[in-house]
């Protein structure tokens, strides 16, 4: 296997589904997971067995009809949530305990009312005790974005010699800058003993804008595996977005990262996963909005009518998009006019183009877009175009 290898690890049914009102049902969860097996992703994260009885059946489910991925579930560092997992993990092929425990002070110290040393304590009897139904232990370091890097390295290696073999460095909240998160990750990488032989993984928070950002500069230091939601949804301000995440590794591939997405699916996973969820993607997302290759300003769709690289880096069809899109407004040209006319069978001359355009300014500057039926009419309105 590639040193450069990426695990892109999807939590969409785990902790995309914390988003309030994005409750799915067991079915539907079953038909995201069979569709993220599609899209390629190497661990889905199915869920947290021991939070109901639903999320424990869709995880056990899961696990019986999705082979090819790991299937993880996730505990806190308690033994009853790491029993339950177990359970609800025993049908997978390759299962998967994600099991952890708050770092920085602030979970120390008012969450846990504990002290470093017992938080300690508490990560390696929770591996150790995951290990002992599993061999594949994730070990999450709740908050690791605000622990300071020493205390993180002590628990790190802790957990290390406890057995864990993945090692998740969340940035919880989405406090890091991306050259902060990137040196966290090359810090541990430096100073925890043993570390070369498990894989670390980034799982960043939005809430700055950030999350995107981090996971990049994180992978750039060492860490090989990517957690991350389909439309970067979340917690507060979401995940970060495995379709950005994919695509920026894919427009950089002078980094030199490999991964196994079909990104051709990108696009009807996303559509899927906003529809069973009911939460609508933001229409200027990247890579998945309806806006992504849409063009409105004269001088884009210009450029991109001559050429489509001019204004956009990545070939719509490469994320399942059918085409790009020239949107006519009141910022239009005459060029993304007649490249529309011609597309509805009207070849207009340069003398009918000015004409056709007159008037569509008139309409443009009513209306928000103008559509083909629009278009039509105004057309029909000038003499002598013909079909």
């Amino acid at each position: 296997m590639s040193d450069n290898k990426i695990f892109i690890f999807d939590t969409t049914l785990r902790d995309g589904e914390q988003v309030p009102g994005c409750k799915l049902n067991t079915q539907q969860k079953l038909e995201i997971a069979k569709e993220l097996e599609r899209l390629g992703v190497d661990v889905i994260e199915a869920g947290f067995p021991i939070s109901s009885p639903g999320d424990f059946e869709a995880v056990a489910r899961i696990c019986d009809m999705v082979r090819n991925p790991i299937i993880c579930g996730l505990s806190r560092a308690v033994e009853k949530d790491i029993k339950v997992a177990a359970e609800a993990l025993q049908s997978a092929k390759r299962p998967r305990i994600h099991t952890g425990i708050g770092t920085s002070d602030s979970h120390v110290k008012f969450k846990l009312k504990t002290t470093r040393e017992k938080v300690i304590e508490r990560a390696v009897a929770a591996v150790k005790y995951a290990k002992s139904f599993v061999e594949d232990v994730e070990f999450y370091a709740e908050d690791a974005g605000r622990t300071d890097n020493e205390f993180l390295a002590r628990v790190i290696q802790a957990v290390v010699e406890a057995g864990a073999t993945v090692l998740n460095i969340p940035d919880t909240t989405g406090y890091c800058l991306p050259d902060e998160y990137g040196a966290k990750i090359k810090f541990l990488k430096e100073n925890v003993k043993g570390i070369h032989k498990t894989i670390i993984s980034t799982h960043c928070h939005n809430d700055l804008g950030l999350a995107t950002a981090n996971s990049i500069f994180g992978i750039r230091n060492g860490a090989r595996q990517i957690e991350c939601t389909i439309n970067g949804i979340g917690e507060r301000a979401g995940n970060t977005s495995l379709e950005e995440v994919v695509m920026v590794m894919r427009q950089h591939g002078h980094l030199g990262f490999e991964d196994n997405i079909q990104t051709k699916l990108l696009n009807p996973i996303s559509q899927l996963v906003s529809d069973r969820m009911g939460m609508v993607v933001q229409p200027n997302k990247a890579i998945v909005g309806t806006n992504a290759f849409a063009h409105s300003s004269g001088i884009h769709q210009d450029g991109v009518i001559k050429n489509r690289e001019t204004y956009e880096i990545i070939n719509p069809l490469d994320v399942g998009v059918d085409q790009s899109k020239i949107v006519l407004t009141a910022r239009s040209g005459r060029a993304a006019i007649a490249y529309r006319a011609k597309n509805i069978g009207y070849n207009l001359t340069k003398l009918e183009l000015d004409k056709v355009y007159e008037q569509f300014l008139k309409v443009a500057d009513r209306q928000k877009e103008v559509g083909d039926d629009d278009l039509t009419g105004i057309i029909k309105t000038v003499d002598g175009v013909t079909v």
